[in-house]
């Protein structure tokens, strides 16, 4: 096989990645793009020693599941890898995401996947966005999202997952800009002002908030920047400058000055109210959010009486959001600002029975462990690289008598759920919910159980 050959076939599965598979002459070929049953011509882009890389040619037949694309940059931008499919078939290649990894990786093929949570729709569903701004090689603003794999913009007058007040926002941006005079921050050399623009949308009230952050503690027209806004934006509550100096790809620096209005939105999420400021965890797809929720109380079992440990608590809505079905809520956050946020979020509904420390999750399990503190459920919640090993043992050692397990990557979860299967928690369901519609990421939800010896 050499690159640039063109080669006809039919597209037999579908990667975590989103990217459509077929074999050619024995050898996987990667295609993105494509969909299962598509009979198509692909060229050959780039070959490796075990698989390859190919384009989409030349579709000649399309599968049956194979949707028009409504996004008009959605090749470009690299973010919605499903756009070209039906939602029920990315539902279906998601559930089987699950699957294969409890199978293969877990060892668990017997247990119990229930069907996929889909969402009431795939778009606009997004509560935050960070626009990447930069320009393009004829100096004109780019404002969009970056390019996969690649810190290059992808000029973006709309995104589809993201509420229709967030164009409106980005169009006033773009038109401050315009006649403002004001620099755009160049990462090369780490000169320019103007670096992102972040909008953040409170459910259900429609509160909007716009942060603009720079490399610079003042931008010239503050006032004409405000006022844009203001006319363009409905629902806009405040707009901030938040200042990063640091020469990083974090997003946020520390320094927030409000121009105008608030910096925060409030938002509802399980029957609870939250505000929430720029840096502030919240998740981003608040009804999904709640059905994911009410999921892990399900697995959970709560009768009022438990002691529920929630390790990677972040901002503390999952363990606040059970509150009142427990005697008490132990939350555990290493990001200190986060721990902030759960204090204050606890505090802002009244709940007494919860309390937050800021630590590693496995020192903190220890931690408690060593002040006799016996945990009836333990909820986790941790990024995408799981649990250390150390924390999986750590919980074992406690004997809590459930641990449910709300995952973002099947991969690490299958690995966890194997780890303490040795140390005696047996995974008895799960269930998969999309989160994130059109993108490759699918959440789980596992209940494990202490096994009881005869």
């Amino acid at each position: 096989m050499q690159k640039n050959e063109v080669f006809h076939t039919i597209i037999a599965a579908m990667t975590a990645e989103g990217a459509g598979l077929c074999r050619v002459d024995g050898m996987a070929v990667f295609v993105p793009g494509t969909a299962v049953g598509d009979e198509c011509e692909i060229r050959i882009v780039k070959v490796l020693r075990n698989y390859a890389f190919g384009r989409l040619e030349r579709l000649l037949s399309p599968a049956p599941c194979r949707a028009a694309p409504r996004c008009p940059v959605s090749t470009q931008c690299g973010g919605c890898v499903f756009q070209h499919l039906s939602y029920e078939e990315e539902l279906r290649v998601k559930t089987q995401r699950v699957r294969d990894a409890l199978d293969r990786i877990a060892g668990t093929p017997d247990l119990p996947l229930e069907p996929i949570l889909a969402a009431s729709s795939p778009e606009r569903y997004r509560n935050k966005c960070q626009f990447p701004i930069g320009l393009d090689r004829d100096g004109r603003l780019t404002l969009g999202f970056y390019a996969v794999h690649s810190h290059r913009i992808v000029n973006a007058a709309s995104c589809l997952l993201q509420p229709e007040v967030f164009d409106c926002a980005a169009e006033a941006f773009r038109a401050w800009f315009a006649e403002s005079g004001e620099s755009v921050y160049d990462e090369r050399t780490h000169t320019g002002a103007l670096r992102h623009l972040f909008l953040r949308i409170g459910e259900p009230a429609g509160e909007v908030a716009v942060c603009v952050v720079a490399n610079a503690e003042k931008l010239r027209a503050e006032a004409r920047l405000v006022a844009r806004l203001r006319e363009a934006v409905p629902g806009l509550t405040g707009v901030a400058l938040n200042t990063n100096t640091a020469n990083t790809n974090v997003i946020l620096g520390q320094k927030d000055r409000v121009l105008w209005g608030k910096a925060s939105v409030r938002a509802a999420l399980c029957g609870l109210e939250f505000e929430i400021g720029p840096h502030a965890f919240f998740q981003v797809n608040r009804a999904q959010a709640e059905r994911l929720y009410q999921k892990a109380a399900e697995y959970a079992g709560l009768t009022g009486g438990e002691t529920l440990l929630d390790l990677y608590c972040g901002a503390g809505t999952i363990g606040l959001s059970m509150a009142d079905r427990v005697k008490k809520v132990i939350g555990v956050e290493v990001v200190p600002e986060a721990v902030g946020n759960a204090r204050e979020n606890a505090r802002r509904n009244g709940i007494e029975n919860a309390e937050f420390l800021c630590a590693d999750a496995a020192e903190a399990a220890s931690t408690l462990l060593a002040r006799g503190e016996r945990p009836d459920v333990v909820i986790l919640d941790p990024p995408r690289k799981g649990c250390a090993e150390a924390l999986v043992g750590t919980v074992a050692e406690m004997q809590p008598s459930r641990v449910v397990y709300v995952s973002c990557d099947p991969a690490t979860l299958a690995r966890d759920l194997a780890r303490f299967a040795a140390l005696g928690y047996r995974a008895e369901k799960a269930a998969p919910v999309d989160m994130f519609p059109r993108t490759a990421h699918v959440e789980t939800v596992v209940r494990l159980s202490q096994e009881v010896n005869p």
